[in-house]
């Protein structure tokens, strides 16, 4: 893909002492320019002078801060701008304001608290974080889930995938000034989680899905609950897309803007939507199954554009996908356990707490001394709805883990957002942040 002309510059003249924010923008003890340029697709670096530089000289660019306040950063993200009017020739991405802290406070967590933790790094995806980690704290016990466990976590799962996608539609469309459509989004994600508070108790942050399989049983009736999710959804759905797709002024302001081509997503570490915008079939659920992904039907879709459109048609196709395995998991849900009898894993029934002094004790010193995990480490990745969501964990065979390191998709998505901005107008900025719909409680893990 051409895109017609060479990334303006990086890096432009040395901070002085009225040039307010070089400070930050720059590199300390920088005496020359350096801008960005693309060679193959990736973006290097090339000595400031050439033939191709196309700046304008440092007294005539500014500096602006996008954020981290600003509603359409979608969270506590800064973007320090260079701007040469209306043009972004540079940005730097700024990040650690959230502060959480989560994977150093899972080193003082129990492996049975861990859920508690992780759900609460992608808010949108709470039962995708529970699942990463569990399947990681599994591996280590060498522990399968039973089959009916296996498949709530599917059904969960992929109901999150929804509500991430949804959320994603309404606030990408308030960017573009279309209210409509964030309505409509907002109230086709209740159906959701209406389901989730029924099955879990909570809306968001279930502490549902855990090590040995998930908390409770599905609620009676749940088949039909979820029946209407995947019947009211993909409907009103296609009614909010009649408002966009042919849309002349959507077309305009997402075609050929925040182009990302493939050879850069692969090399900047992209994965999920942004990746299979470049046309590239990668979906962990098909290359690496996990859960008995590898009995449902459905397909990876993928898009040739490389543009804020393109991660706009994958998104949309994928909630449609995503409805496909939710009602076969309807109709093929097995019978039996949704959690492993593994006493040294598995509290007992809540009933029998009332009536026995052995299931107390046992959940009493499940519950305060945890289990032990064996020594050794596994990174597990699973596809959440932003990309690879990543669990490393290392046992040093207590019951809290030594070391647990995520691996966020959004953290390698802000990191590309320079590339996809650079050459751009300000205004197209605030799509492309949309576009690559980053959560900073997975950034600033």
């Amino acid at each position: 893909m051409d895109r017609g002309h060479v990334v303006p510059p990086s890096i432009l003249a040395p901070p002085t002492a009225t040039s307010e924010g070089e400070q930050e923008m720059f590199l300390p003890g920088e005496t020359h320019r350096l801008e960005l340029t693309r060679e193959r697709g990736i973006v290097t670096e090339v000595p400031a002078g050439s033939e191709e530089q196309l700046s304008a000289p440092g007294d005539e660019t500014m500096i602006i801060n996008l954020g981290p306040q600003h509603p359409s950063t979608h969270g506590v993200l800064r973007l320090m701008m260079e701007l040469d009017g209306e043009e972004v020739l540079r940005v730097k991405p700024v990040i650690g304001y959230l502060h959480t802290g989560m994977e150093k406070t899972a080193e003082d967590l129990m492996y049975i608290q861990g859920s508690t933790n992780v759900t609460r790094m992608d808010y949108l995806n709470p039962l995708g974080n529970e699942l990463c980690f569990s399947l990681a704290v599994e591996q280590l016990l060498d522990l399968e889930v039973p089959p009916r466990a296996a498949a709530i976590r599917v059904l969960m799962a992929e109901l999150c995938r929804i509500n991430s996608h949804l959320i994603w539609f309404a606030t990408s469309g308030m960017d573009l000034g279309a209210t409509t459509v964030m309505i409509h989004g907002f109230r086709e994600r209740e159906l959701i989680l209406r389901f989730f508070e029924r099955t879990t108790g909570l809306r968001m942050n279930c502490d549902y899905i855990r090590p040995g399989g998930v908390a409770a049983d599905l609620p009676d009736g749940w088949a039909d609950d979820v029946a209407e999710i995947t019947s009211v959804i993909p409907r009103r759905l296609d009614e909010s897309r009649n408002l966009l797709d042919d849309n002349p002024i959507f077309r305009r302001r997402t075609q050929g803007v925040g182009i990302l081509t493939r050879e850069e997503a692969v090399a900047l570490g992209a994965t999920g939507p942004i990746l299979r915008a470049t046309g590239v079939a990668w979906d962990l659920r098909k290359a690496f199954p996990y859960s008995g992904y590898e009995q449902y039907d459905f397909e990876v879709p993928t898009h040739d554009d490389c543009d804020v459109w393109a991660r706009y048609q994958v998104r949309v196709a994928e909630i449609y996908e995503s409805a496909r395995i939710v009602e076969q998991v309807i109709e093929t849900m097995p019978a039996g356990d949704y959690r492993v009898q593994d006493k040294k894993v598995t509290p007992p029934p809540r009933h029998r707490i009332d009536t026995s002094m052995e299931a107390l004790i046992h959940h009493f010193k499940l519950f305060t001394e945890g289990f032990k995990v064996p020594p050794g480490e596994t990174y597990v990745a699973v596809e959440s709805p932003k990309g690879e969501l990543g669990c490393y964990l290392v046992s040093d065979g207590g019951a809290r883990a030594y070391r647990q390191h995520t691996r966020g998709p959004c953290f390698y998505h802000v990191h590309a957002m320079p590339a996809m901005m650079v050459g751009g107008l300000v205004a197209d900025a605030v799509l492309v942040i949309g576009s690559s719909d980053p959560v900073l409680g997975e950034v600033d893990r």
